[in-house]
């Protein structure tokens, strides 16, 4: 009796050992094919996210703390901007929802920025929001309540039912009218009809073509412009602290940049190494071999000034 229960249990044991072997083996299998996939196949998985989870509560959440802490002097009714965002994404289908669409929903949240704030930028994205951070007067889309509301989320409509997608959205390149890219493409539009005084531009020299014509800024920011509001465009090219140095001012692609302010008729400024931009990149790795050359500079400097 004792015997055969002893190579029972000796058996289940070896059955749970298998088991385990293989259960671990899985997984190992399934985190390596998941790894792999992000590093060699990540535009399959982007096509694959769909609309970001709770996505109503997020938009009017954020809403309704813009008004109420952010900017408590304005006055929006969050609910019925909700109601035209969802009937402009809804109502088509998820590659079908033009600028147009979003006509009411922008009517729903007018908005008036106060000139010589204006901050636009590409490829900047991280520096951007350090340097508007030092700078507090500066407005970047991010900053209006549309941008607010709608930053890093994902939306569209399903094909054949009516309501939001949660499982799988198109890509940007995959639609011609694509619901993401019609909303930020009316709110760059909007951001940059209404800039006035003097403007800044930060664009990325360590890369190239820092100024691109298919980016948001290079397609739709730019054209939007008015010189007749528009006193100075300030463009700051910014490069990384470990290089590549490859644009500039008087180099690459900012030339054309710089040539298309000129037909138009803007006044314009271009900075290639720009103080409080080479600090911001030094606060966030003070021990960088070009940071420490030059603190030594400021070091020098400020001992001639005082000698």
């Amino acid at each position: 009796m004792y015997k055969h229960e002893s190579l029972l249990k000796s058996n289940e044991a070896q059955q749970v050992v298998t088991v385990t072997k293989t259960s671990v083996s899985f997984a190992i299998t399934s985190v390596t094919i998941c790894f792999i996939m992000l590093h060699f196949c990540p535009s399959q998985l982007r096509a694959q996210l769909g609309t970001t989870p709770n996505i109503k509560h997020i938009v009017v959440g954020r809403c309704y703390t813009y008004t109420t802490l952010a900017n408590p002097s304005l006055r929006y009714d969050c609910e019925e901007i909700w109601r035209q965002f969802e009937e402009a994404v809804i109502s088509h289908s998820s590659c079908n929802v033009t600028v147009e669409d979003y006509f009411h929903m922008f009517n729903a949240m007018p908005q008036i920025w106060p000139c010589d704030n204006f901050l636009f930028w590409s490829k900047t994205r991280t520096l951007m929001h350090s340097y508007a951070a030092v700078f507090r007067h500066f407005w970047t889309l991010e900053d209006t309540l549309v941008g607010y509301m709608f930053n890093d989320l994902i939306w569209c409509g399903q094909e054949e039912d009516s309501g939001f997608d949660f499982s799988s959205c198109p890509e940007w390149s995959a639609c011609r009218s694509h619901p993401v890219y019609s909303l930020w493409r009316q709110a760059s539009q909007n951001f940059a009809e209404m800039a006035c005084g003097n403007i800044t531009i930060l664009l990325n020299g360590s890369i190239v073509n820092a100024f691109n014509r298919k980016s948001m800024f290079g397609s739709v920011e730019l054209d939007s412009l008015d010189p007749q509001r528009v006193n100075y465009v300030n463009v700051k090219v910014v490069t990384s602290l470990d290089g590549p140095h490859i644009e500039s001012c008087s180099q690459g692609s900012i030339v054309d940049l710089i040539q298309i302010l000129q037909s138009r008729g803007f006044h314009w400024t271009c900075t290639d190494n720009d103080q409080t931009l080479m600090i911001l990149q030094c606060i966030r790795n003070p021990q960088h071999s070009s940071c420490q050359t030059y603190a030594n500079t400021l070091l020098n400097r400020n001992s001639l000034t005082s000698d």
